[in-house]
C-alpha cells in the first residue's frame, strides 16, 4: 500500500520514498486515530498526511520521550533538526527521513514555512516551561503546537472555497484536538513535571498543580479535581463546535476523513465522562469496537463522496490542487 500511495502521488526519487514510508510507518504506530482516519482520505494524498505527522511527531518526541536527556541535550536535538529543516528548505540534502518527507511535502503543497517555523517554536518552549497560568497564556502556545498543524493540513485536504475562509476551522480543530490530548494526558504530563491545563482553569474550582500531584502519587481523586476535569472538558467540546462548520467547507472526498477524525477524538472526551474524569490516574482509551464502528461510519462517507465526485470550482481548485509532478523549490504534531 506505501507504493500505491507514492505512485499516486507522483513520488518517484528512491530517497524520497524510503523517508515518506518511514513517516507513514510512525503514524500507524503512534498515531492511531490519526492514521485511521487519513486511510480514508484517496490514496494521493495520504503520503503529504503521513509526512507532516511523521515531523511533528519527531519534533515531539525528541522534547518529551527521551526522559534520560537532560534538557540541555534535548535542546541541542531540537537545533539539529531544526539545522536539518533550513538545510532542506534550501534544498540541501538532509538525513532525517521525516525532515526530507516534510520538505518535499511543504514544497508540493506551498505550505508556508511560518507554520513550521511557529511549530518549532512552541515544541522548544516545551523545554522550559512547565505550566500556564491563564488560558490566554495556554492559546499563544497551541497556535504553534496544534493551530498551524491545522493550517497545513489545509492544501492537502483541498477546499470548496478560497482556502483562507477554511483556515480558522482548520486551526480551531487542530486546537480541539489538543486540548483532548492535554486532557486525556494529565497523568503523564504530570510526570513530565508539566501542567497544561491552565492554572485559571483550575482554580475556578480549587484544584492546583500540587492537588494534582498528589492525586497523581496517591492514586486518590478528589471532587475538587473532577470539577476542574469537568471543565477542562466543556472548554474543549466548545473548541469541537467552533471546529466543526469548517468541515462542509472541505473537497466532499476529504471531509469524511477529517468528520472521522473529529468524531474519533471527541470521543475521547466521552469516554473519560464515562470513567469519572479519572485522568489523573489513568488515560482514556477510546476501545478497538467503538473506533472501528466510527471508521466504518467514515468509510460510507468516502464511497458515497467518491460515487457523486465531480471537479471543483476552478477558482477553488487552484488553491488546493495537489501537484503530481516534481516538487517546485520557490522558497523556504503536539498532536
Amino acid at each position: 500500500m506505501t507504493a500505491r500511495e507514492l505512485d499516486a502521488a507522483g513520488v518517484t526519487d528512491g530517497a524520497l520514498r524510503s523517508a515518506y514510508a518511514e513517516c507513514r510507518r510512525l503514524n500507524a504506530r503512534h498515531g492511531r486515530s490519526y492514521f485511521l482516519a487519513t486511510r480514508l482520505l484517496p490514496v494521493e494524498r495520504r503520503s503529504a498526511v503521513h509526512a507532516l505527522y511523521g515531523f511533528a511527531r519527531h519534533a515531539d518526541d525528541i522534547v518529551d520521550e527521551d526522559r534520560g536527556a537532560s534538557p540541555a541535550e534535548r535542546s541541542a536535538a531540537l537545533d539539529a533538526l531544526e539545522a536539518q529543516w533550513r538545510a532542506a528548505l534550501r534544498g540541501a540534502p538532509v538525513t532525517e527521513p521525516a525532515v526530507a518527507a516534510a520538505a518535499d511535502t511543504r514544497a508540493r503543497l506551498g505550505i508556508s514555512p511560518r507554520h513550521f517555523d511557529d511549530f518549532l517554536y512552541s515544541m522548544r518552549s516545551d523545554l522550559f516551561v512547565t505550566d500556564y497560568p491563564t488560558y490566554a497564556d495556554l492559546r499563544r502556545y497551541m497556535h504553534g503546537s496544534a493551530a498551524v498543524i491545522g493550517l497545513q493540513m489545509v492544501p492537502v485536504l483541498g477546499t470548496v472555497v478560497p482556502k483562507e475562509e477554511a483556515e480558522p476551522y482548520a486551526a480551531a480543530l487542530g486546537i480541539a484536538f489538543q486540548l483532548t490530548n492535554f486532557l486525556r494526558d494529565v497523568g503523564e504530563d504530570l510526570d513530565r513535571g508539566r501542567v497544561y491545563l491552565p492554572a485559571d482553569l483550575l482554580a475556578a474550582s480549587g484544584a492546583d498543580r500540587e492537588l494534582l500531584e498528589w492525586s497523581r502519587a496517591t492514586g486518590r481523586g478528589d471532587p475538587r479535581i473532577t470539577a476542574a476535569m469537568r471543565a477542562a472538558a466543556a472548554l474543549t467540546r466548545d473548541a469541537y463546535r467552533e471546529a466543526e462548520p469548517g468541515i462542509g467547507l472541505l473537497e466532499p472526498v476529504s471531509a469524511p476523513c477529517v468528520r472521522t477524525a473529529f468524531v474519533l477524538y471527541r470521543e475521547i472526551l466521552s469516554v473519560i465522562e464515562e470513567e469519572g474524569f479519572a485522568v489523573v490516574q489513568r488515560r482514556a482509551v477510546v476501545g478497538n469496537r467503538r473506533r472501528a464502528a466510527i471508521a466504518l461510519r467514515g468509510l460510507g462517507g468516502v464511497l458515497a463522496a467518491r460515487a457523486g465526485r465531480r471537479r471543483p470550482p476552478a477558482a477553488a481548485s487552484r488553491d488546493v490542487a495537489l501537484p503530481t509532478g516534481p516538487p517546485g523549490r520557490a522558497g523556504g504534531t503536539r498532536t
